[in-house]
């Protein structure tokens, strides 16, 4: 498996959050951006991913939970064995598990952000092992946490390029974003699925969004459904 990739906000300059939920929010934002930009990288060189489908792999899922307590971040740092946690930079801590491997953001609250995972187990068995290691390090957590999938990245290949300029025209200019100069893909939002999707003209694409698996099928098969009724996909 890849490591875990770093941030794409600079890591190095010091941001000023008005509350803790905002920061909380920030940077919970950070990771899911940052999560569907990798799936992008792996377009380009390999798949990385664990592929539940013939048809699409999934890259990452991103999940949250609550603890049901607030936490002392600055204990935790030097209790909990390869923490990391420098509030200048970021407000949340962060612990990393090799197997599954997988970074869970711990914040004051008691709110925990999962990123790194390939499916619905590993989330929780990664979940399962931050929560066991705050045990172990003398802070009292009662339950195993209920944990909410945020956000499935998953990539696909539809098996033919695909010319983004007719596509937009073909998808309606009010749900669709493309700008070259800027992004090499084509961004396409879709309602049901509540999903967007990044297209390349390769013909790969990245579904980001999702709360389950189906979404992502339900997703994959609007787009080619729209291609193929345009003529823009063989």
């Amino acid at each position: 498996m890849p490591d875990l990739p770093e941030p794409i906000f600079p890591v190095h300059r010091r941001v000023r959050f008005s509350s803790r939920k905002a920061a909380e929010r920030a940077s919970s934002f950070k990771y899911w951006l940052n999560s569907s930009m990798t799936a992008y990288s792996s377009l380009r060189f390999c798949d990385l991913g664990i592929a539940i489908s013939n048809r699409y792999t999934i890259q990452n899922i991103v999940a949250s939970a609550a603890l049901g307590r607030e936490l002392d971040l600055t204990y935790l740092v030097t209790s909990m064995e390869g923490a990391e946690y420098d509030p200048a930079v970021f407000p949340g801590l962060v612990y990393r598990v090799k197997e599954p491997k997988a970074a869970s953001l711990l914040f004051r609250s008691g709110k925990l952000v999962c990123t790194g995972a390939k499916n619905r187990e590993q989330v929780t068995k990664a979940v399962e092992l931050v929560v066991d290691a705050i045990r172990n390090a003398g802070v009292p957590v009662k339950d195993y946490p209920q944990i909410t999938v945020q956000n499935i990245v998953a990539s696909a290949d539809l098996g033919s390029p695909v010319n983004l300029s007719s596509t937009v025209i073909s998808l309606g200019l009010e749900k669709v974003e493309y700008e070259p100069e800027v992004f090499p893909g084509l961004v396409y939002r879709l309602d049901n699925p509540k999903v967007v999707m990044l297209l390349f003209g390769s013909g790969r694409l990245v579904c980001t969004g999702a709360k389950k698996p189906s979404d992502v099928e339900k997703a994959i098969d609007h787009i080619e459904a729209e291609l193929r009724a345009s003529d823009l996909l063989r």
